[in-house]
């Protein structure tokens, strides 16, 4: 009895074994597929480079204007950096119209009147709109008249400085923005220095001071703070140009009727001779008006412009 149990035992244990040793192969085989051969597939035509490149289309013509392209890049040392706190100033107008190469008479001007001190240290100022600067080429200074700027004292060369620079940035395209006469750092005299400005086509700029007129030709150096232009003429102001008011005339003794009498005996010897009268005449009557002086010689005024010459006589 006891065999027999063993081999049914021995028996059960040789199936089972079968059962899992198929199934172990057939789930192998399907876990398993054999792989083809991997070839590469073939190239798309598409992605083969063209046997030759098209040429690029003709660069169009730049619009007329002056030069958008400042003379001097920014560079990153003008910007302060997260880390590093500048101790000076990190814009020096100075230094940008040194690397131009064509302002040395404009930098000599800012350094002995020292407004470029003034200039840099405006740029620096919280709240500051920034500074517009208009620059005269050395070319635009020699088109002035022989010995101008050594004929100006240091609060005239002060003022023509000052009369090339607006206290605000402005960029190129916002030239047109402006509302003239434009206030410029010598004061807002609209008379005796206007600076009116008018654009045309975005990028052409005129500049009309009432005794120049200017264009400006280029860009120097643009930021967010500053901006230099190049300008082809010195912007002389008419505070240069016209002459000053002519002094006051020094007050004369008045009498009656309005009539003045000039009490020196060199007037009274002149007096005789020309007119014989008595003594009551002997003293020439005069009568000053705006513009010009009147004599009374015998019966006769005449009349003399200031500083100038004889006008005319009138009979009474």
């Amino acid at each position: 009895m006891r065999t027999m149990q063993e081999t049914l035992f021995f028996t059960t244990s040789l199936l089972i074994l079968a059962l899992i040793t198929l199934y172990t192969t057939t789930t192998s085989a399907q876990l398993s597929p054999i792989q083809p051969p991997t070839t590469s597939p073939p190239a798309s035509p598409l992605s083969s480079p063209p046997l030759s490149q098209p040429s690029p289309p003709a660069a169009t013509a730049p619009a007329p204007g002056f030069n958008t392209n400042p003379i001097v890049p920014v560079t990153p040392s003008s910007a302060p950096t997260a880390t590093i706190i500048p101790k000076s100033p990190t814009i020096d107008i100075i230094n940008i119209l040194g690397k131009a190469k064509r302002f040395s008479v404009l930098t000599r001007l800012l350094k002995s009147t020292q407004l470029v001190n003034q200039l840099n240290s405006q740029l620096l100022t919280s709240g500051s709109g920034g500074l517009t600067i208009f620059a005269p080429e050395d070319s635009a200074f020699s088109k002035l008249k022989a010995g101008f700027l050594n004929s100006l004292s240091d609060r005239q060369k002060v003022e023509l400085l000052q009369f090339h620079t607006l206290s605000s940035f402005i960029s190129i395209s916002n030239f047109d923005t402006l509302t003239n006469p434009v206030q410029t750092q010598a004061g807002n005299d609209a008379q005796r220095l206007q600076l009116n400005v008018t654009t045309f086509g975005g990028n052409q700029v005129s500049i009309a001071t009432g005794a120049v007129n200017a264009t400006i030709t280029g860009a120097v150096y643009t930021d967010s703070k500053l901006a230099i232009y190049q300008v082809d003429k010195v912007l002389l102001p008419l505070d240069l140009v016209l002459p000053s008011k002519a002094p006051a005339l020094a007050p004369v003794a008045a009498k009656k009727g309005g009539l003045h009498k000039m009490n020196s005996s060199s007037t009274e010897d002149s007096s005789s001779s020309v007119g014989g009268g008595d003594e009551s005449d002997s003293a020439l009557p005069v009568e000053i008006s705006a513009g010009y002086v009147s004599y009374k010689v015998g019966l006769m005024w005449v009349s003399f412009v200031v500083g100038g010459g004889l006008v005319g006589g009138t009979m009474i």
